[in-house]
């Protein structure tokens, strides 16, 4: 068995996802069977001493089901009120399963502004953390009743990325409808192999993983792939298996090669950089001279008024911005200390400068490199 196959048993803290089409299908409901078996896999996990936050799709299939409708809603009120009824009915299941195993269970919806905004996200971390102490199997999913695009997280593959990084977990198990990450779509490429190890996620693993979207669910093999890019920079292992299938999730961590294991990067970011690269919603974005993409790619500088060429976007002080190459590459992303306004005027200029052209100075920096995650190098 390889060393990174071998190591898996030792993660303690897991947040495992489960794809909607894994327990759910939008004209049987709830697939029963399969729930109790997804409950006895965890118990096990539990048991042997691990941390379990499970995040769960599969609210919205319900809810279709119990309504009887043949179509996922598109109207946002339609499907709001199709995931408050499936929500209710996905726990009455969840919690009937662990039951059986002894095990309390809880449900946690958020939102992305319970992740973008620094104090929620900590509130988040510790209701989830409490729940972990007091023995309680947290259930996490999007808050889809009140949730419309502009504060939609997008998918419970990148929810479960978050909340892998909320909970500072070491593994991220995605359980997907099929065996892992291929050289092809399985579906349609009859020689498809399977890819068994990533050791990076390159522009080329992003290719071969294909479009986001599926019939059953909001995802696909490239939100996966994307959530474990996410986790990677954290320093956190992803692992994606066939959820279709029982007692794989074992069977992995006792080192059988199963579904595709994503490595983390060897130097992760720091949680608060981490924050910042994945769980902000951009504002806006700047275009910056060669000068300026040097120093922050080669010499880990700060982003300075003088370094920028063009500013776009409605952002004020405190909001992500993306840094961009004279070509228009992303290079970076950070927390801007002026606002969109403030950096119009300033843009080009020396800081010595700032003071007499808007009449007052908040700092040198555009963007402290405290405050400036690394995305690409040019």
């Amino acid at each position: 068995m390889s060393t990174p196959r071998r190591l898996l048993h030792k993660n303690k803290r897991i947040v495992i996802k489960i794809g909607s089409s894994i327990i759910a299908s939008h004209n049987q409901g709830l697939r029963e069977e399969r729930m109790a078996e997804i409950a006895e896999e965890v118990a096990g996990l539990r048991a042997e001493g691990r941390e379990i936050f499970l995040v769960s799709s599969g609210a919205i299939l319900c809810g279709m089901e119990k309504l009887r409708l043949a179509q996922r809603p598109k109207a946002i009120p339609l499907k709001q009120a199709v995931a408050a009824v499936g929500q209710s009915r996905l726990m009455w299941a969840y919690e009937k399963h662990f039951e059986r195993h002894k095990i309390n269970v809880a449900q946690v919806l958020l939102t992305r502004d319970d992740i973008a905004d620094r104090k929620r996200f900590i509130n988040a971390r510790n209701t989830l953390m409490t729940l972990l102490e007091h023995g309680v199997l947290p259930i996490i999913n999007e808050n889809d009743t009140v949730t419309v695009d502009e504060i939609k997280l997008g998918d419970n593959d990148n929810l479960a990325a978050q909340i892998t990084h909320l909970v500072d977990a070491s593994l991220l198990v995605i359980l997907s409808d099929v065996d892992g990450l291929f050289t092809g779509d399985p579906r349609k490429v009859s020689d498809a192999a399977l890819i068994p190890l990533v050791e990076e996620v390159t522009p080329e693993i992003e290719k071969i993983s294909g479009e986001p979207g599926k019939i059953s669910g909001t995802g696909g093999m490239a939100t996966k792939v994307h959530a474990a890019k996410s986790v990677a920079a954290y320093g956190v292992t992803t692992l994606i298996v066939n959820g279709t299938v029982p007692g794989l999730m074992k069977r992995a961590f006792d080192g059988e090669s199963i579904g595709t294991l994503f490595l983390p990067k060897p130097v992760r970011l720091s949680s608060k950089k981490h924050w910042i690269a994945h769980s902000l919603k951009v504002k806006g974005e700047v275009v910056l001279d060669t000068g300026a993409v040097e120093a922050i790619l080669k010499k880990g500088k700060s982003l300075l008024p003088s370094g920028i060429r063009e500013v776009s976007g409605k952002f004020e002080v405190g909001d992500a911005i993306r840094c961009l190459t004279p070509e228009g590459k992303e290079i970076a992303k950070g927390l801007t200390n002026y606002g969109a306004s403030e950096m119009i005027l300033i843009k080009g200029i020396h800081s010595s400068q700032i003071e007499k052209v808007l009449g007052y100075k908040s700092t040198d920096e555009v963007i402290h490199r405290d405050n400036l995650v690394i995305l690409h190098g040019a």
